[in-house]
């Protein structure tokens, strides 16, 4: 069963569309028994990071994601909250990856980001199991984690930034897999099957 954490963000329902498209058992929830006896959660993700921060804590949620050894997969807001601090509000992260979630310099990069965008594979991992560097993936984001000793892609906005990070059984994916077609359909059976 594949856990997928609702904290009260949209970006719920696509997941739980990819996965049914996948033909995978899941559950939605927000509730720490549901999640613990789960073989793998997936963490999605969207809007305003401070909500979200807000939610885990009511739901307590928070600490659980840090100390949790089963894989876990944070899409776009749900990567970012792993990072170690988010600039905007000031805000700790989960502190799984080192690094300040920043906003991209509206002067430099687009902003939003959003759209197809191709990452380059720096770190071979087993959730890009046949995907090549150059596929793209649907991106829709104002923030971003720098690169840092646990990025594994890299896209980039006028500015590189992180589009996927891992350590321990922690992945994380700037972008939407499950809005991305075959190939983000491919890294969530890759993740499901780890």
């Amino acid at each position: 069963m594949i856990a997928i954490i609702d904290y009260g963000a949209p970006a719920v329902e696509p997941v739980a569309k990819a996965l049914s498209a996948l033909k995978y058992d899941y559950i939605i929830t927000n509730k720490e028994y549901d999640i613990l006896k789960s073989a793998k959660i997936i963490f999605p993700g969207e809007g305003d990071i401070s909500f979200a921060v807000k939610q885990l804590h009511k739901n307590n949620l928070f600490t659980m994601l840090r100390v949790c050894k089963k894989p876990i997969l944070g899409i776009d807001v749900g990567m970012q909250l792993m990072a170690d601090h988010i600039k905007e509000g000031n805000i700790g992260g989960l502190g799984i990856f080192p690094g300040s979630i920043e906003k991209f310099d509206s002067e430099i990069s687009k902003v939003p980001n959003i759209g197809l965008n191709s990452i380059e594979i720096k770190i071979k991992s087993k959730i890009f199991n046949g995907i090549e560097s150059g596929e793209k993936f649907y991106f829709d984001h104002s923030y971003c984690l720098p690169i840092n000793i646990y990025t594994t892609s890299v896209a980039d906005n006028k500015t590189a930034f992180s589009a996927s990070v891992e350590t321990g059984n922690y992945y994380g994916v700037q972008f939407h897999p499950e809005k991305s077609g075959d190939a983000g359909l491919k890294l969530l059976k890759n993740f499901i099957e780890l």
